[in-house]
């Protein structure tokens, strides 16, 4: 097994930069309130007349993951504010949740009867997991003809179960990428190997700036962290990327992360000087070790990575290095990108009414002249096509909207995903303790694809 990076420094810093899988992030701007953190908006300047359609006058409960500013409740009752002073008898009480006990204060909930009205997260906890268990009230009525021309159909695909009812109206979105240190690169002549322009590289580029960079006396060029799925979208995509190959089937039946081209991926990986196989780290602790200057490139990386704040930090290593996004590394230049796509689900509570509240409320976020400010608020891209220049003015983000047509197959509503995602990162310890590639590869097969048709 190669050298693993260290992780101890960094991990008291890494709360705040785990980059959540499947669509699921927060950034240094995003509060670190938990679920027991709530918050009502103030509906006393709202006007005297209710605006509310007759027999909405509602109280509701979102619990929002911290998707962005999505995550602060100052931000977020902002928003609310907007949302009561023209439906003031809908009142809206919010919980925030965060990645590492969501999941289980939701379940919990679902478990004393006690579910939220609202939740907003991705299509494979709203689609794939609650919804598939017939928990989520079907919002088919929200997806007009004139959303569906505006939504791209792999988007408005994730949004959709397989018998036809649409669990989740989605708000925002964005694409997963990797992200290396132009300074060091420069240095070591590895710039010569990537296109900066279009953020794009070749394989065999990727592999001999990988090398450059290993020369020149960094040792520690990049990490396949697998301490946990945290951040595991961007080992998925490094692998799968490399040399063409898939992580599910086109239909989302099972998983064919064994097939010759991610194998030749993991060895080629595993065989490269300066890439380590790291059990002591995740995703989060990976983009920490990147930004004080211990790795030179990060795996796990995305908009709200790229405009965090820690990236000119004075007392990180790379303090005034220049950091630039990249697509992952492909041989036919064509990357495949994992996406995050959040929006609004609705459980099914047996209150007609309550429902027809929260649709109400998912209208006003996603579908009028406050779509804009719900969608920056996320810190993330607008789903609508309508509202692609909504960053025109901001240098970085717009220079970042040249990752969005390089988004793939949103494969995360696949059955067994739980599951998948467990065993993805103990077949990469696996690996990085010497264990036959194709073998470690099958055995992770196997035990996802048993978890996909147990579904």
């Amino acid at each position: 097994m190669k050298k693993q990076v260290s992780a101890i420094l960094a991990a008291s810093m890494a709360a705040s930069m785990l980059v959540a899988c499947g669509g699921s992030t927060s950034s240094a701007a995003t509060s670190t309130a938990t679920a027991e953190s709530t918050s009502t908006a103030s509906s006393e300047a709202a006007p005297a007349e209710s605006t509310a359609d007759a027999g909405q006058a509602a109280d509701i409960t979102l619990w929002t993951y911290p998707i962005g500013k999505w995550g602060d409740s100052e931000s977020v009752d902002a928003l609310l504010a907007d949302f009561n002073a023209q439906y003031p008898d809908i009142h809206v009480t919010v919980e925030y949740l965060d990645y590492t006990n969501g999941d289980d204060q939701v379940n919990t909930a679902i478990e004393g009867g006690s579910a939220p009205d609202i939740v907003m997260e991705g299509p494979e906890r709203l689609v794939a997991n609650w919804g598939a268990k017939g928990l989520m009230a079907d919002l088919s009525d929200l997806w007009t003809d004139d959303q569906k021309a505006d939504i791209s159909a792999s988007v408005e695909a994730a949004c959709k179960d397989s018998s036809g009812a649409y669990y989740e109206f989605p708000l925002c979105m964005t694409a997963h990428c990797m992200a290396i240190n132009k300074t060091v690169f420069e240095a070591a002549g590895a710039m010569q190997y990537v296109d900066a322009e279009n953020h794009t590289w070749t394989t065999d580029n990727f592999l001999k700036a990988v090398q450059a960079v290993y020369d020149s006396g960094k040792t520690d060029v990049g990490a396949i962290y697998c301490s946990g799925q945290g951040g595991d979208q961007g080992t998925r995509a490094i692998i799968n990327n490399m040399y063409g190959g898939t992580f599910t089937d086109a239909a989302h039946t099972k998983y064919t992360a064994d097939s010759a081209e991610n194998i030749k991926a993991i060895e080629a990986l595993r065989n490269q000087k300066g890439i380590n196989f790291d059990a002591s780290i995740n995703g989060g602790e990976e983009i920490t070790l990147f930004r004080n200057g211990t790795l030179q490139m990060a795996f796990c990386w995305n908009i709200a990575q790229q405009t965090n704040a820690d990236n000119s930090a004075a007392g990180t290593t790379n303090s005034g290095d220049d950091i630039l996004f990249m697509a992952f590394p492909t041989e036919s230049g064509d990357p495949a990108l994992c996406g995050g796509i959040w929006g609004f689900g609705v459980f099914d509570n047996g209150d007609e009414n309550k429902i027809a509240a929260s649709k109400t409320f998912i209208n006003f976020m996603a579908n009028s002249d406050e779509t804009a400010k719900a969608v920056k608020t996320s810190t993330y891209f607008s789903v609508k096509n309508s509202l692609s220049d909504l960053y025109k003015d901001d240098e970085v983000m717009n220079e970042y909207q040249k990752l969005m047509p390089y988004l793939g197959d949103y494969y995360q509503v696949t059955p067994g995903w739980a599951e998948a995602r467990t065993a993805w990162w103990n077949m990469l310890q696996q690996v990085g303790q010497g264990t036959d590639v194709t073998t470690a590869v099958t055995e992770f097969c196997n035990t996802a694809n048993a978890a996909a048709s147990a579904s």
